[in-house]
Formats: C-alpha cells, sequence, structure tokens
C-alpha cells in the first residue's frame, strides 16, 4: 500500500521566519557577552511595524532596534521600520525555580525527537526536500534581486510504500520510492512574466535539487509554480508574522510530533528548544547505530526540576533489538538534565540565528546532529 506524506518549508522572508531570525539574533548577542544570559524577547511584524517584546535577564548590552534593522534591510526591505519594544527581567518567580545549586528546567510541558535512516542527514525525506529548495532558493534571489525576493514557500510530497522481502511479505517500516509533487512559491518584480517565474524555478532551484535523488521515481512528478498567479506584495506587507508559528518546518516536517514550544529567542535553560534538541540527539544516536530504522522520544519536564519527569521511546516496530535494550542504551549514555544537556551541547554560545530558518535537525555543524563513538 502507497501513501503519499508531504511537507513544507519557508524562506527567510516570510514573516514568521523574518521574526525568528531577528529574536535569535537577539539571543546570539547576549550570549556573545553573556553566556549566562536568561533570554525570551521575541518579536511580531505587520508592514512598517516591528514590535519587540519579552524577558531578558542579562549583562549583555544589547541595541535591539540597530540588529533589527539590520537583519532586516539583509532580507530586502527598504522601508524605514516603526519598532515598539516592551522589554522587562525575568519573572523573579520563575527565574528562583530554575537557578539552583544546578540548573533546572525554565518550565514544564513535554519534547519530541525523531530520527529515521530513510536519508543519510537520518531526517524524513519531504521536509528535508523542501528545505533544500528553500536554501537554493535563497542562494539564487540574492543573486537575482531586482527579480525575485525573500518570501518564499516550498512544499514536496513523497510517495512512501512498505518494503518487502523477496516473497513479497512486508517487513520493517515504510521506504520513500517517489516523488509525487513539488510545489513552489516565490515572491518576485512586476515586470517578471509567470511563464518566466517557472523556467527560471525548475531550472535554476527544482530540477538540482532532484538531481541528488535520482533513485527516487520521478516519472510522473506534477510541478506547480507560484498557482496564485502573481506574488509581489511580499513578508510583512503581505502577511503577518511572529515567532514560532513554524514549529512543524523547524523540526520534522509533520511526520515526527512536536511538543507545541517553539525554540527561537529561547536560550538553553528553556527545554522547549535545549530539551527537543537533546531528543534529537538520542533518536538519531539510537537510528545511526543500528537499535532501530525509526525512533520518536517523548520527555516531560517540570519546571524547577533538574530531572525529566518521563521518558517515551516509540520505534514504529522497526527495532533491531528489543525495547528494554534500547531504554537501556539510552539509560547509560545519555542525560536528559537540562544541567548536562547545556554542558553536553555546548549550548551557552551564540550559533541559534542560524538555526531559525531551513531546519533546526538534519544539519552539520551543530552538535545535537553528532553521532557519539562509543556504545555501552
Amino acid at each position: 500500500m502507497k501513501k503519499i506524506i508531504t511537507s513544507e518549508s519557508v524562506n527567510i522572508g516570510h514573516p514568521d521566519k523574518t521574526c525568528d531570525s531577528i529574536a535569535d539574533a537577539f539571543l546570539d548577542a547576549a550570549l556573545t557577552q553573556d553566556p549566562n544570559s536568561m533570554m525570551a524577547v521575541e518579536c511580531a511584524i505587520k508592514d512598517n511595524k516591528l514590535f519587540i517584546y519579552g524577558e531578558a535577564t542579562t549583562k549583555a548590552k544589547i541595541d535591539y532596534e540597530d540588529i533589527a534593522r539590520d537583519i532586516l534591510k539583509d532580507i530586502g526591505y527598504t522601508e524605514r521600520f516603526e519598532i515598539i519594544k516592551e522589554i522587562s527581567q525575568q519573572s523573579l518567580d520563575i527565574h528562583q525555580a530554575v537557578v539552583k545549586d544546578e540548573i533546572c528546567a525554565n518550565d514544564q510541558g513535554m519534547v519530541y525527537g525523531y530520527a529515521t535512516n530513510e536519508t543519510p542527514e537520518f531526517m524524513p525525506l519531504p521536509i528535508l526536500i523542501a528545505h533544500k529548495l528553500m536554501w537554493r532558493y535563497e542562494q539564487f534571489r540574492r543573486a537575482n534581486n531586482r527579480c525575485y525576493f525573500a518570501d518564499a514557500k516550498g512544499q514536496v510530497s513523497v510517495c512512501y510504500e512498505q518494503s518487502k522481502n523477496q516473497n513479497g511479505i512486508c517487513i520493517g517500516g515504510e521506504k520513500p520510492v517517489a516523488i509525487d509533487t513539488v510545489l513552489v512559491s516565490v515572491s518576485h518584480a512586476e515586470d517578471v512574466s509567470k511563464e518566466q517565474i517557472e523556467k527560471d524555478i525548475l531550472l535554476n532551484i527544482i530540477h538540482p535539487v532532484l538531481a541528488a535523488y535520482s533513485y527516487l521515481n520521478m516519472d510522473n512528478i506534477q510541478y506547480i509554480i507560484n498557482p496564485s498567479g502573481k506574488f509581489t506584495i511580499w513578508g510583512a506587507y503581505g502577511d503577518s508574522g511572529c515567532v514560532g508559528r513554524k514549529i512543524v518546518v523547524d523540526t520534522y516536517g509533520g511526520v515526527g510530533r512536536v511538543g507545541g514550544g517553539c525554540f527561537s529567542s529561547k536560550n538553553a535553560t528553556k527545554v522547549d528548544r535545549s530539551g527537543a534538541y537533546y531528543a534529537r540527539y538520542v533518536a538519531k544516536n539510537i537510528v545511526a547505530h543500528h537499535f532501530a530504522d525509526r525512533c520518536e522520544i517523548q520527555v516531560a519536564y517540570g519546571i524547577g526540576l533538574a530531572k525529566p519527569i518521563s521518558l517515551y521511546i516509540e520505534t514504529f516496530g522497526t527495532e533491531k533489538v528489543s525495547l528494554e535494550e534500547i531504554y537501556t542504551y539510552v539509560d547509560k549514555n545519555f542525560d536528559f538534565s537540562p544541567a548536562n544537556i547545556i554542558e553536553e551541547l555546548d549550548l551557552l554560545k551564540p550559533m541559534y540565528r542560524q538555526t531559525a530558518c531551513y531546519g533546526h535537525f538534519g544539519r552539520e555543524g551543530f552538535t545535537w546532529e553528532k553521532i557519539k563513538d562509543k556504545v555501552k
């Protein structure tokens, strides 16, 4: 039996992603000066107005307006933005619950991590390709900034079927076999025709990205480019945006579950972010070490507590060893306490702006993507 799974990615000019990028730039600025900064400064955008709001307990001197204006200019806005700020210190009630002899969780809640062996990046194929389309578009539009602008969306539908042995008996999990549909919408200048847009996007974006996946059936791909017919009003002038509205884009494209809390703007004591990073780290190691073909991990935390409340591991029937062995491996090799997560993944350094677009997972260079060499 075949099924189709669809995931989307959005580019930095999408107003939600613009806000994520600005918020993570604030965090990086704080951590550069004060690694122990407690940050949750977010923003929202509409037309030429940017609202900056949240909490910051830090020794850093942050010029929020300059940081925001630099990013807006880099994205391609030429307008002068009105910036409204409302920033206070972190609640003292929360602060005393988090900063103890050992750093504790900043809030209650559950987080998820996911990994699959269907790609070398241990990511679901639909979201991986969608991110690559947007990354390539970003390079293309910067080289063609008279014609194309930063607001764009990509969507990829992949056909899966059940794995079978030589006798036709279903075994293990599902595998991607074909690309069904690729949809790309890009913002553009008034004088660029739809025909030109279709040609540019097919030749410069879609075909080069899909070339890396020639093992899939691509005989009947449906290409949909700018189906609205016109996309000249872009970014904050075509839509509003705020931090944290793209958590499915940020994670696994709807394949793995999410806990509900966003990542951008939050420092590492906030387990919405750090706990989700660590859960991905552990799930990826489980799959990379061939304990299972797919793995999803749920971890629950309580505010002011140094250890998680619960841990659940799901392997969807693809485990190669018993679940008891997998739990033992995790127990001996990983520590989900916020203090350990921060130390093991080195989360106090300024690196977060680069996570804000094109996904937090499946990309080289992030500590939560590494594979532990030793298996106890």
